[in-house]
């Protein structure tokens, strides 16, 4: 069955790094476009990034952008959000999902599957 194991969270300090990684399995990796989204207690599930399964194009939310990076290894079958600059809004609990051949969509829906999510915690 299609696993998707989040890591690398953490707490970090305001203006600090982490890189979560995101490890794939049971599926032709290949051909999804992952995204990692996030949630905060008390809102909705956010998106933040995808990058296309075709790996020639990425998106992010205008929150994160200039920030973040995602990027992937289809080698390994491994998506990465290499966070910067962290601020204290967006500590979250963050997700990696994965959409079969999507387009890069910032909708929740549009993804099939699903980690169980890795915390970051940004500390002021």
């Amino acid at each position: 069955q299609v696993q998707l194991v989040e890591s690398g969270g953490g707490l970090v300090q305001a203006g600090g790094s982490l890189r979560l990684s995101c490890a794939a399995s049971g599926l032709t990796f290949h051909m999804y476009t992952m995204g990692w989204f996030r949630q905060a207690p008390g809102k909705e599930r956010e998106f933040v990034a995808a990058i296309r399964w075709t790996g020639d194009s990425t998106v992010y939310a205008d929150s994160v952008k200039g920030r973040f990076t995602i990027s992937r290894d289809n080698a390994k079958n491994m998506v990465y959000l290499q966070m910067n600059s962290l601020k204290p809004e967006d500590m979250a609990v963050y997700f990696c999902a994965a959409d079969y051949k999507g387009t890069g969509s910032g909708y929740v829906s549009a993804y099939g599957f699903w980690g169980q999510g890795t915390q970051v915690t940004v500390s002021s």
